[in-house]
């Protein structure tokens, strides 16, 4: 039975790696798989999901207007399809999760989205607050924050390394604007972020 997941971290935790392990699986067993990455993320180039590690694969791109039931239903019409992964799932709009949740439950088909679960100031996402709430299955990625502890929060650094607690929820970026860490490590750095 098709299934939506939500596989959910903080930065740096392995989720682009843990996509394109699974999208591999599917295909060393003979079964295709359709990939989806926001238009606007392009650190790897367009239409990529890379992974820190150093493997990528090509995706089809959406954009916050994009109806990704339609997308999917015709991936599905131009042939075999056993799986959707979707990276950065958490720039979806609650809207595109529903869009999902019906491809799911109409077309049959299993969707696996990888995304953060909040963003540098604590807050959810409104992808990842609809998946949340719509997955049937939800799995946390781990991470470790520099203390050791399970990293669970994440903060924007400037230019010189110093928290930022304002800005645009959403800003494409990795270790050089991103650090993972603890809850309590999070409130120490927010406590002397500049705004």
């Amino acid at each position: 039975m098709a299934k939506l997941y939500f596989h959910y971290s903080t930065m740096n935790a392995g989720k682009s790696t843990l996509l394109l392990q699974a999208s591999y699986n599917y295909i060393e067993r003979g079964m295709q798989t359709y990939l989806l990455t926001a238009n606007f993320d392009d650190r790897a180039g367009a239409g990529k999901i890379a992974s820190r590690i150093g493997i990528e694969a090509e995706a089809d791109m959406y954009t916050q207007s994009s109806d990704l039931f339609e997308k999917i239903k015709a991936r599905l019409a131009a042939g075999p399809c056993a799986c959707v992964l979707i990276d950065e799932a958490q720039w979806m709009t609650r809207d595109q999760v529903w869009q999902l949740a019906r491809a799911v439950d109409d077309l049959g088909i299993p969707v696996m989205a990888y995304g953060l679960r909040v963003d540098f100031r604590g807050e959810l996402f409104p992808g990842s607050a609809a998946l949340l709430a719509l997955a049937d299955e939800m799995r946390e990625v781990r991470t470790i924050c520099h203390c050791g502890k399970k990293a669970n929060m994440v903060i924007r650094v400037d230019d010189d390394g110093n928290a930022l607690a304002d800005g645009a929820q959403i800003e494409v970026g990795g270790n050089d604007r991103y650090i993972s860490l603890c809850r309590k490590h999070f409130r120490e750095a927010m406590e002397g972020a500049t705004r």
